[in-house]
Order: structure tokens, then sequence, then C-alpha cells
């Protein structure tokens, strides 16, 4: 079985390829050299998506942390295909402004997956990224490329879209910084615990005098 499964991540990487290739090419009206490059990009994220790894192999998944493992490794795998879509509307996009911002959505998808697959426990500060904002994040890069080609350029629609990334680049930056934050709140449980602990042993009198600068010096 898992031979199989190996082969299924080319066959999968293959199929997302060439059904992506004549997607660009004829429907959104890309160069072909270009739809080429992308398919081929694409296409092999999707054999890495695919590739026989576990998620979180190095972590303890023993006990009451394997559920929200579980959890974390299912969210992460369906929002891989969503941050490569953002990277590949990133080539398609010709509005600079726009662009750019969908590449930043790109960035800092992947920060944030990096986030949890350090620490899974954390997914909870972000599940409504990975489950609500990220999906609708890809639509409208997508959408926004295809207005864009339009014989009938409808401004209206263009600017109430470029609009809406925008605002979604806000909730993803602050969905980053909301995960960095649980960083910041365990160092400041260690620090307190610490703290508690020397003042247990040593007493809150036997807290080092200050060195004076001056007799370093000699």
């Amino acid at each position: 079985m898992p031979s199989a499964w190996s082969g299924m991540n080319w066959i999968a990487g293959g199929a997302g390829a060439a059904v992506l290739l004549p997607l660009l090419a004829v429907g959104v009206g890309m160069p072909f050299w270009a739809a080429g490059l992308i398919s081929v990009i694409a296409g092999g994220g999707v054999v890495a998506l695919l590739a026989p790894r576990k998620m979180f192999e190095g972590l303890d998944n023993s006990g009451a942390a394997r559920g929200k493992i579980e959890f974390a490794r299912e969210l992460l795998t369906d929002a891989e295909p969503l941050a490569i879509r953002l990277e590949v509307a990133v080539s398609t996009i010709q509005t600079k402004k726009v662009a750019e911002r969908v590449r930043h959505l790109a960035r800092t998808s992947r920060e944030i997956f990096a986030g949890i697959e350090e620490d899974p426990l954390r997914v909870d500060r972000v599940r409504r990224f990975l489950t609500y904002y990220l999906p609708r994040a890809a639509d409208l890069a997508e959408a926004y490329a295809v207005l864009e080609k339009s014989g009938n350029r409808d401004t209206t629609r263009l600017v109430s879209t470029s609009d809406l990334i925008d605002r979604l680049d806000t909730a993803f930056t602050h969905y980053a910084a909301n995960l960095q934050e649980a960083d910041l709140d365990n160092l400041d449980i260690e620090l307190k615990l610490l703290k508690s602990s020397l003042d247990e042993d040593l007493g809150t009198s036997a807290l080092p005098a200050p060195s004076d600068p001056s007799k370093r010096r000699a």
C-alpha cells in the first residue's frame, strides 16, 4: 500500500499540471510558456504535498495532544493547495500592486503553516484563518486575474475585489501576529514559574546585587 500511494502523488501532480495548463493558456489568456511553467510548479507542489511523509513525526502525540495534532494535520493538508493557488495567482495578475499583495498573502500563509508545524497545539489560534480566510483569499486572487482578462473590463468589480484582497492581507497579518503571541505567552509563563521557583529556593532577598561597571575595568 505505501508503494502504491508513493506513485499516486506523481500521477496526481501530472494530472493537476495537465488540467492547469489549458486553463491558464486558454481560459486566462496567459502566454503558453508562462502557463507551462506555472503548471509544472503547481504539479510539483502537488507531488510534494502527497509525498508519503507525516507531519509532526518528531512530536509526542500521546494522550490529549493526539487529537489536536491530528486536527492540525488535517487543516494543514487542506490548506496547502490553497497556498499554492495564491502563489500561482501572483503570476496571472497584471496589476503590480495587487500581485504584490497576493504574494504577501501567500508568504504569510507559509509563515503560519510553519508556526503550526512547530507547535500544532496552537492551531486553535488560526483555525478561522485556515478554514475561512485562506480559501476566500485564493478565490478572490483567481477572480481578480479573470476580471483583468475579461473583454468587458468591469472596473467596479476590480476595485471591490482589490479592496477585499487588501483587507484580507490585514487579516492574514493579524493571524500571523496572533500565532507569535502564543510564543510570548509561553515565555511569560516560563518566567513566572522560574521566578516562583527561585523565590522558593533562595528567598526574595537573595537577589544578586547590581554590578558596578567601574570595577570591571580593573
